[in-house]
């Protein structure tokens, strides 16, 4: 199984960057073939996190990002550079490139517009139907898919709860299993209870069968302080949380799902929330502590 290399300080808009402004997408190769791709929190609050992985016929990109312009987030660019660097160490004529999604919240699915026309290229579709049709999953949610890369496979595990169309990807060459907003350190938002504590159950079965060396989201929202988010709409992180999750996250949200199935209100745990349902009072609080660090200088608005 390849090294990962997951010891990356991401930008978290408390400063400049390594050299001067710090880019609109941060791209971390965390082992050959294998790129993560964080947006830029100066661009979009969500500062969603990407993958890119590379197979032998064809590579595979998992999330389009928070923002549709191209000028302010160039991720076409950055795919293809990425893909003209690949290629010329792997020469291949007619090599693919798969855009999938971990879900269909703007958030995830804005940048699809960037690679409409791009030669050679798959976008999925957003809805359940869309995915299941197109990984071959015959009776969503239950089951799985297997992508073949070329000399490197994927499994796709269907996980609504968050969004009817939520997946997660398994990758067996890194071990990687990629949860999108299922899973991360952060607010774990609830739509579908029933369909949610499903997820969590599949994804531990499947991680009590196969290597899982790292749990990766497609957010960071916690601090390293345990118990402690950043408020919604921040556009600084502070000492955030590490994005990589273990096997043991997995469990610790299945159990605590399984403890407040019936108790509307956001949960807190050390390095997770989970808000079952919509939550109103903490919506609330999170503005109010939004507006306080922003009273103060800690924080700025979105985009700016």
């Amino acid at each position: 199984m390849t090294e990962l290399d997951l010891d990356v300080r991401w930008y978290a808009g408390t400063g400049s960057g390594r050299r001067g402004a710090a880019p609109p997408i941060q791209v971390h190769q965390a082992a050959p073939g294998t790129v993560l791709l964080r947006q830029s929190i100066k661009t979009n609050f969500e500062a969603p996190f990407l993958y890119l992985l590379f197979g032998e016929d064809r590579a595979f990109l998992l999330d389009t990002g928070a923002t549709a312009d191209a000028s302010g987030f160039p991720l076409r660019a950055v795919v293809d550079t990425l893909m003209d660097g690949w290629l010329r160490a792997h020469p291949r004529a007619g090599y693919e490139l798969i855009v999938a999604h971990s879900h269909a919240h703007g958030d995830h699915v804005a940048g699809d517009g960037q690679f409409t026309d791009r030669p050679r290229t798959r976008v999925v579709g957003h809805s359940a139907a869309e995915v299941a049709s197109f990984f071959g999953i015959a009776d969503w949610p239950r089951g799985t898919a297997r992508l073949d890369l070329g000399g490197r496979v994927l499994e796709v595990i269907p996980t609504p709860g968050h969004h009817p169309s939520a997946v997660a990807i398994y990758d067996e060459a890194t071990g990687m299993l990629l949860t999108g907003d299922t899973v991360y350190p952060g607010r774990l938002y609830v739509q579908d209870f029933p369909a949610f504590e499903d997820s969590l159950r599949a994804l531990c079965d499947f991680s009590a069968a196969h290597p899982v060396r790292a749990v990766l989201g497609a957010h960071i929202e916690m601090s390293a302080r345990a118990f402690r988010d950043f408020p919604l709409g921040s556009t600084r992180h502070p000492g955030e949380a590490p994005l990589p999750l273990t096997v043991g996250d997995l469990h610790a949200v299945r159990d605590a799902a399984g403890r407040i199935a019936g108790r509307p209100g956001a949960h807190r745990y050390p390095n997770f929330i989970i808000w079952n349902g919509p939550c109103r009072l903490e919506s609330a609080a999170q503005s109010v502590r939004f507006g306080l660090f922003r009273a103060v200088g800690l924080f700025r608005s979105p985009g700016r």
